[in-house]
C-alpha cells in the first residue's frame, strides 16, 4: 500500500475540515466518525462535550454496531474524585444523568446510548487512548455486564 496520495501528501487517515483559513482535525476516519441513523457524528465532538461536565475526568467515545441504526454512540469514562463507579463513596453516575446533563449542548442523536464507567483509560506511549483495542473489550457484540444501556421509552397515546 502506498503511504502517499497522487499529490504527494502523506495519508494519515485523519479527517479534517477547512473553515476560512483554518484546518480543524475531526479525527480518524476509521474510529472517530460514527455513522448512526443516517448521521455522520464526530466522536471527538461528543468527547469534548462530555469532558465539559464537572464530574468527568476522561472520555472515550466510539461507534458500536447496531442492527437498527448502523452504530450506537458508546462512551467509556473516568470520573473526577468524589464520584463513584459503583465501588466507592460519592454520587453514582448513571447514563440517564449523563444524557440529561448533555441535553443543553448536544443533539439527541449524538447522545450516548451505551456507557461504561472505568477506573482508567489505557493510553499509548504518546498519550492517546487506545480506542481500537478498548472498543471490543468494553463494548463487545455480546454485551458486557458493566455497560449501561439506554432504552428508548415508548409512551402510549391516551385512548379517547
Amino acid at each position: 500500500m502506498n503511504a502517499h496520495d497522487e499529490n504527494g501528501y502523506f495519508k494519515t487517515g485523519d479527517i479534517a475540515q477547512r473553515i476560512g483559513g483554518y484546518y480543524y482535525i475531526l479525527g480518524r476516519a476509521s474510529i472517530d466518525i460514527i455513522k448512526s441513523g443516517g448521521y455522520k457524528i464526530s466522536a471527538l465532538d461528543i468527547e469534548r462535550e462530555i469532558l465539559g461536565l464537572p464530574y468527568i475526568s476522561e472520555a472515550m467515545v466510539v461507534g458500536v454496531a447496531d442492527d437498527e441504526f448502523g452504530q450506537r454512540v458508546a462512551a467509556a469514562i473516568t470520573l473526577q474524585d468524589g464520584y463513584k463507579d459503583g465501588s466507592g463513596d460519592g454520587p453514582e453516575l448513571t447514563l440517564e444523568k449523563l444524557r440529561r446533563d448533555l441535553r443543553d449542548t448536544g443533539a439527541g442523536y449524538k447522545m450516548p446510548t451505551l456507557m461504561m464507567v472505568v477506573s482508567e483509560l489505557p493510553k499509548t506511549a504518546t498519550g492517546k487512548v487506545m480506542k481500537k483495542v478498548l472498543k471490543p473489550k468494553m463494548f463487545p457484540p455480546e454485551g458486557h455486564p458493566d455497560v449501561q444501556v439506554w432504552k428508548k421509552r415508548v409512551v402510549e397515546a391516551p385512548r379517547l
